[in-house]
């Protein structure tokens, strides 16, 4: 490969779970090179939820790279097949999307995704453009180049067949409708995680079919959650949105365990392999040498999507909370009105500090709410307006709220 290109496709490879084929991306550069024209680049998002997360960002930040380089990132909102939902990693069968919802959830997912990618080099697509106008015969001819062995060779879909647990017609559809994307864009790459892998391939599949070049595949590493043990969620509520403030993003980024730090580093920052190697040998030292480790990986986390004034004044605002124990000045207040008693499940939902009143009852069962310095006896779910009335009321170490009536 010409030295010219060999920086690049480094910088690109670096950090990639996987190259498919292992010469793809060289031969890729090396054919844009020779007829003078950027690489379209494809990422396809569904717009299942509001927010997009760091782990959505590991994906979204390689993409930045080819920008840099000169190539065009084609984003596909999945207006269509976010309706369809992706199976990956589902043991049952998913609920169909209305329209409305795709509509409504896809707001301000672009808006997102420009605090990351430059817009002058992006190619905005809806994938209902290609396939909300397809016929039955059209649907019959792509669904001629897969078979239901291929299918049944997904982990997610091989386990449900196993355990005779159904698998909707609609489910298997998703892969050749994310596939037949690649062939309507001209994709010559696509990125994902690790958990699109399938799919990424049976786009190579269809393009193949149609005597297109197939696109070369880059997977990147799933980013665990703030929980240290699962895939970053939104539904699991382990989750770090690039878009919520700066306290928050700095407060969870602090919440990750120890020896989660360094993985942040390498896939949420723009920290060089060097200084990654510094922040492992702090880690590895433990105590206040590993916290300090974090706060630098939290500090870099929020300037990224913040900038530099709002992350130093998260860590002022972390360190007034947990550090010098001190209840900020700006601190959220809400109404809580008359009722009485105030039933707390309900409270903490409203509050934000739980997803669901279930969510709420754990919290209040494992003593994780306090009460100004009282802490909340477990299995307590109401108290009387009184008790709550000017107090502080927290849940956990980042979530806080001053309640009036």
């Amino acid at each position: 490969m010409p030295p010219h290109l060999r920086a690049g496709h480094d910088l690109l490879a670096a950090g990639t779970a996987q190259i498919l084929p292992a010469t793809g991306l060289a031969e890729k550069l090396l054919t844009a090179d020779r007829e003078g024209r950027p690489l379209r680049v494809k990422l396809g998002i569904d717009p299942s939820g509001s927010e997009l997360t760091l782990g959505h960002a590991v994906v979204l930040r390689k993409l930045r790279q080819f920008q840099e380089l000169g190539h065009l990132v084609v984003l596909i909102v999945g207006d269509f097949t976010g309706r369809v939902g992706d199976p990956t990693g589902r043991s049952q069968v998913r609920q169909l999307l209305t329209a409305e919802q795709t509509e409504r959830n896809s707001r301000g997912y672009v808006e997102q995704l420009m605090l990351i990618l430059d817009p002058d080099r992006v190619e905005l697509r809806r994938n209902s453009e290609w396939l909300a106008g397809m016929t039955m015969v059209d649907v019959i001819g792509e669904a001629a180049h897969l078979t239901v062995a291929q299918l049944l060779e997904r982990d997610d879909f091989a386990v449900r067949w196993a355990a005779r647990q159904p698998i909707s017609l609609v489910e298997f559809l998703y892969p050749l409708l994310q596939g037949t994307d690649s062939v309507a864009v001209e994709a010559d790459i696509e990125v994902g995680g690790t958990d699109q892998t399938y799919n990424l391939l049976v786009g190579r599949d269809l393009q193949r079919a149609h005597g297109r070049s197939p696109q070369t595949v880059l997977t990147l590493p799933l980013l665990e959650g703030t929980d240290g043990t699962q895939k970053m969620s939104k539904s699991l509520g382990n989750y770090i949105a690039i878009s919520e403030p700066a306290n928050d993003q700095f407060g969870k980024a602090m919440s990750i365990p120890d020896p989660l730090t360094v993985r942040y580093a390498e896939l949420c920052t723009d920290l060089s392999a060097a200084q990654v190697a510094e922040i492992a040998v702090d880690v590895a030292k433990g105590g206040a040498a590993a916290g300090a480790a974090k706060r630098r990986v939290a500090r870099e986390i929020v300037t990224l999507y913040r900038g530099v004034a709002a992350a130093v004044a998260a860590e002022e605002h972390f360190n007034a909370l947990f550090r010098d124990h001190r209840v900020p000045q700006d601190l959220a207040e809400h109404r809580i009105g008359q009722v009485d008693p105030v039933h707390l499940p309900g409270l903490l939902v409203d509050l934000g500090f739980a997803p669901s009143t279930s969510a709420a009852r754990r919290l209040l069962d494992q003593g994780a709410v306090r009460v100004g310095d009282r802490r909340v006896e477990p299995g307590r779910y109401d108290l009387p307006r009184a008790e709550l009335d000017g107090a502080v009321l927290s849940a956990g170490k980042r979530r806080q709220a001053r309640l009036t009536s």
